[in-house]
This record gives C-alpha cells, structure tokens and sequence, in this order.
C-alpha cells in the first residue's frame, strides 16, 4: 500500500463496541473519558456514543459473566487505528473491543 500525499488526512468512519468490567461501574465516566480521549489523541472525532448498559456476556471474560457494552461512532485516519487498538488492549477496565468500519 503506497502511502502519499492521497492517503494523508483520509478519514474513515469506524465503530467500536467496548465492554467494560461490570464491576467497574463505579468509574464508567472516567474509563469512557480515557477511551474517547485515546480517540481524539489520534486525531481522530468522536460522531456518537452510546451507552448499551450492562448486559451477560455471551461467554466469561476473565471469569466475568456480566459487561457494560459501550459503543462510539467516530473517524479517524485508518493508520491510526492499530494505535488506538493497543490503547484500548493496554486499559485493564476494558475486557473487550472490536471496531469494525461503518
């Protein structure tokens, strides 16, 4: 993949669906706080959030069977995301992420 002058300041738009330790409730502000702001660290915007609440997981977690799924909508470069990717894996709150492109 060349990357040139047409690649530069590409913006895609992404979705990442996060779910957060349920016993971690107590500090959701502040762990969804430190996703958004990995977000926009990258130079990414944030579009949407959604808080989805706490939900079972479909499978345990680090032996977690309950999770607070939250969901942002937002663009960024798609260099940028492995970054943020490794940001999130790096936050010991965040149980799991997936982004996906919108």
């Amino acid at each position: 993949m060349k990357i040139g002058k047409e690649y530069k300041n590409t913006m895609k738009e992404y979705q990442a669906l996060l779910i957060i330790d349920s016993d971690k409730e107590q500090i959701l502000k502040e762990v969804v706080a430190s996703a958004t702001e990995s977000i926009t660290r990258n130079e990414g915007k944030i579009i949407k959030e959604e808080n989805w609440g706490k939900q079972r997981i479909a499978y345990p977690i680090e032996k977690k069977k309950d999770g607070i799924y939250y969901k942002f909508d937002f663009s960024i470069d798609p260099l940028k995301i492995s970054e943020l990717k490794q940001a999130y894996k790096l936050n010991p709150n965040i149980l799991r992420v997936m982004i996906t492109v919108k």
